[in-house]
């Protein structure tokens, strides 16, 4: 499988994190993935932000899960932009998606949607709670799955096999060569997060890992050609 490039909230390096101008960016600059974040608004809508509230990303106040979709649309998301819900994503690019997800409620309400959709062969999802993961492929016959972790040991590849994934997203700062030959020997993928140097580049390329999270879309570029 060739290295994989994945576009972390879009570009948040560049474009407001999270938003249809960031995903569109990404996808004009040739990531291989777009990783993005769901939430469930007060009536139950996936949108996509990353925090719990939206103190840090718009220019309003309080908890995602007590406003309603109507609320969360009066935000300004950055440069005009407005909080997306999943499926503007879905239908805004065509570029393959990771979806993060934070609960089994969010597995659930996911799941609608994308055996609605047919979107099982299009996102892959993803989630630091191995409860969730096991839960939307419960619910979504051969959907591919990610376990993310940032604090963790050779166990996380027990857990993400205990929970069906196929994937571990880790933190490269704590990333081991042991931790990388456990994973393999599991059969498991290794995507490194998040990559945003050519130091970082040249490490995920030296433990050999199949992919990288980042801010920037030149890590793209240059990722062609760093061994």
């Amino acid at each position: 499988m060739n290295f994989l490039t994945i576009g972390h909230r879009g570009v948040m390096g560049v474009e407001p994190e999270n938003t249809l101008r960031s995903f569109t960016a990404a996808q004009e600059a040739g990531l291989d993935v777009i990783e993005l974040d769901l939430h469930l608004s007060k009536d139950g809508v996936l949108v996509v932000m990353h925090d719990t509230d939206v103190d840090r990303t718009t220019d309003g106040t309080g908890p995602i899960a007590d406003k309603t979709l109507a609320e969360l649309r009066a935000l300004d998301a950055g440069r005009g932009e407005r909080i997306p819900v999943f499926e503007e994503v879905v239908d805004a690019v065509r570029t393959p998606l990771q979806a993060e997800i934070k609960d089994v409620r969010a597995a659930r309400a996911l799941a609608e949607v994308m055996n609605g959709r047919d979107l099982a062969g299009r996102v892959e999802v993803s989630s630091f709670h191995d409860e969730a993961i096991a839960e939307i492929a419960r619910l979504v016959p051969g959907v591919r799955t990610a376990l993310i972790a940032g604090r963790y040991g050779t166990d996380v590849v027990e857990r993400a096999v205990g929970a069906g994934a196929s994937t571990v997203c880790l933190d490269i700062r704590r990333l081991t060569l042991e931790i990388v030959e456990h994973a393999r020997k599991a059969d498991l993928r290794i995507i490194g997060w998040v990559v945003n140097t050519q130091d970082h580049l040249r490490l995920v390329r030296a433990l050999g890992l199949d992919g990288a999270t980042t801010d920037y879309p030149e890590i793209k570029r240059t990722g062609r050609f760093t061994a």
